[in-house]
């Protein structure tokens, strides 16, 4: 078993948002996915992304407001929400006290290159 711990990760910011990547943990040969958690601050919102990536995330803590094609879907904590190869997202923390906490897996597509 491998434990890994956000608490003791590097992260780094993207804009106001605090992104802890998996890659540092020396996993690139062993997973078939890369990963992250990453942390929205209350009353904040990520950048807008779009990546060719598939996208997998599970709300860790407090409630996400994903944003994309001009709609907006709440993702309560404990559920999770699959993002589309280019689907552009914004996620926003609505919350005025509650860190928003997102882990979120990643890879290509079949038959798409890394």
């Amino acid at each position: 078993m491998r434990h890994f711990a956000s608490e003791s990760a590097e992260s780094y910011a993207v804009g106001v948002v605090d992104v802890i990547r998996w890659d540092q943990f020396g996993l690139n040969d062993v997973l078939p996915f890369q990963a992250m958690w990453y942390t929205v601050p209350p009353l904040s919102s990520s950048p807008r992304d779009q990546h060719p990536e598939l996208e997998l995330s599970v709300v860790i803590s407090g409630t996400a407001s994903v944003e994309t094609g001009g709609s907006t879907v709440d993702v309560a904590q404990g559920a999770a929400f699959l993002l589309d190869s280019e689907e552009a997202h914004v996620i926003h923390n609505r919350s005025a006290g509650v860190p928003l906490t997102i882990f979120t897996t990643f890879w290509m597509p079949n038959g798409k290159a890394q």
